[in-house]
């Protein structure tokens, strides 16, 4: 247990009086929530076809190069109205009256997440080594088939060019994860935390915008595969599997959040979650049998250290979030 030296006490003061009721910040979330959803169906260049593919061709459908195009400059917009809603929200019952910080521009900031500076160190780091720590299996699992980065199965063409560098690569792994995490969890926890509401709250309810958020994709599917019974049945199932895994996924993501006080530790775990996918032991049991103990407990193992270090290499002394005198680092 090391002490850390507690910062100005203003730090701590800093808006410590709900600004507005916990009803109140309820609806600002949704409509955060709304606005960044609503913004794919506002233009016809940004919905998705209402029909069923046509032989595995991706046009039309929300895999369209063209599509996700509108699609993310839509969604930087609504990212940027979100953001810039903190900012009213903070000038309006504050203004530049504060005795910590400079501007409300900076207040907002720092409501963000945003680094106001960077200085390059293990603790600034180690809180983005939690999430890859918790897929030691999958990451054991392609290892034994040679696929991880300059082994025999790896190609810089398909893992890393066509991959990343196409307009799915820039969706799936840079400007999606940064936006909706600016949305849904630096928004969002922003205004729930300006109503006062506690930190168990914040972590286990607020993440359920998040979820909903991915309802859409059920009524694409459901136009997508024909509209009819098999259609539906389909579009249930992936409601409810986004639903589930989005909110424990964003309830993990609210945590590094609150506990680091930066948006860049959710960011790089969306990113990294979305290159893994979901891990299936028992399809990479399937493809390497002799290797079957050996994956179970690096599963085991990665499931270990993440619970070990969640904690741990996520304290930060200076989060506005989860404050601490002492830091248990």
């Amino acid at each position: 247990m090391e002490y850390a030296a507690p910062p100005s006490s203003t730090y701590w003061l800093l808006y410590r009086d709900p600004l507005f009721s916990a009803a109140t910040a309820q609806v600002i979330s949704l409509l955060f929530g709304t606005t960044y959803v609503g913004v794919l169906y506002l233009s016809q260049r940004t919905r998705a076809s209402s029909t069923p593919p046509n032989g595995g061709s991706v046009m039309g459908t929300r895999d369209d190069p063209k599509i996700i195009r509108a699609r993310l400059v839509a969604v930087t917009l609504a990212t940027l109205a979100c953001c810039v809603g903190i900012f009213v929200l903070l000038f309006a019952h504050v203004g530049y009256d504060t005795d910590f910080l400079d501007t409300t521009l900076d207040a907002t900031l720092l409501r963000l997440g945003l680094p106001l500076s960077f200085s390059p160190s293990f603790d600034s780091v180690r809180a983005h080594l939690v999430v890859p720590a918790l897929f030691l299996g999958p990451l054991f699992a392609s290892a034994l088939s040679r696929e991880l980065p300059l082994q025999r199965h790896w190609r810089w063409r398909p893992h890393v060019v066509d991959r990343f560098c196409s307009m799915q690569g820039v969706r799936n792994y840079a400007l999606g994860p940064l936006t909706e995490e600016l949305v849904f969890r630096a928004c969002v926890l922003a205004v729930w935390h300006m109503a006062g509401i506690g930190r168990g709250a914040m972590i286990s309810f607020a993440p359920l915008i998040f979820g909903l958020a991915h309802i859409h994709h059920g009524l694409e599917t459901f136009r997508r595969y024909g509209r009819n019974a098999a259609a539906a049945k389909r579009a249930i199932f992936t409601v409810l599997f986004q639903l589930a895994y989005t909110t424990v996924f964003g309830q993990l993501a609210s945590f590094l959040f609150m506990r680091t006080g930066s948006i860049l530790p959710p960011v790089s775990a969306h990113i990294f979650c979305n290159i893994m996918g979901m891990p299936d032991p028992a399809w990479e049991v399937q493809r390497h049998p002799r290797y079957r103990v050996a994956i179970y407990a690096a599963y085991g193992l990665g499931i270990a250290t993440f619970i070990t270090t969640l904690w741990r290499w996520t304290a930060t002394a200076d989060s506005m979030y989860w404050p601490m005198f002492w830091a248990d680092i």
